[in-house]
């Protein structure tokens, strides 16, 4: 059965205000650390694996612009290496250098203490479900996304 317009147009507005709590949350609980919540994420997506910056701005959902900025800035502070792509001259790869694999760990395990505090009165099952429940939401927007990037015009409905 599909989903309701209502609950879409609920789960829409719950999800805004997820990502509103959680910068809240990333803001107060990293107070201090140099880079800022945005390249915080470039960060954490980095720290995946040394990627094609052209890769990279396509999965944060940035420009190249704007993710060139993102990459200098973690470039000054030590945090990640550029090197021509060895397959295409023009294509620059990006990595986590060992300075940055430190302040990656530093800020996942601040995230994860602050959410633990954050969380006190969950359950451990309640936190399993929901990141279930997160997980397979992701999955399926992520699917639906680049269906739609690439050009699938087949729309599926349920009576």
């Amino acid at each position: 059965m599909a989903v309701s317009p209502a609950t879409a147009a609920d789960l829409v507005y719950q999800i805004f205000d997820l990502q509103r709590a959680v910068r809240c949350a990333a803001s107060s609980s990293l107070r201090g650390h140099e880079p800022g919540v945005a390249l915080q994420g470039v960060l954490r997506f980095v720290g995946a694996g040394e990627t094609r910056a052209t890769r990279l701005a396509e999965r944060l959902g940035v420009s190249p612009p704007v993710l060139s900025r993102h990459i200098a800035d973690l470039e000054d502070h030590g945090y990640v290496t550029r090197r021509p792509d060895p397959e295409d001259g023009r294509a620059q790869l990006v990595g986590l250098s060992n300075a940055g694999r430190l302040k990656l760990q530093e800020i996942e395990e601040q995230r994860t203490a602050a959410l633990q505090g954050y969380l006190q009165d969950w359950s451990q099952d309640d936190a399993e479900q929901t990141a279930e429940t997160i997980r397979k939401l992701a999955e399926s927007l992520t699917t639906s996304t680049r269906a739609m990037a690439a050009g699938s015009t087949i729309i599926t409905t349920h009576a």
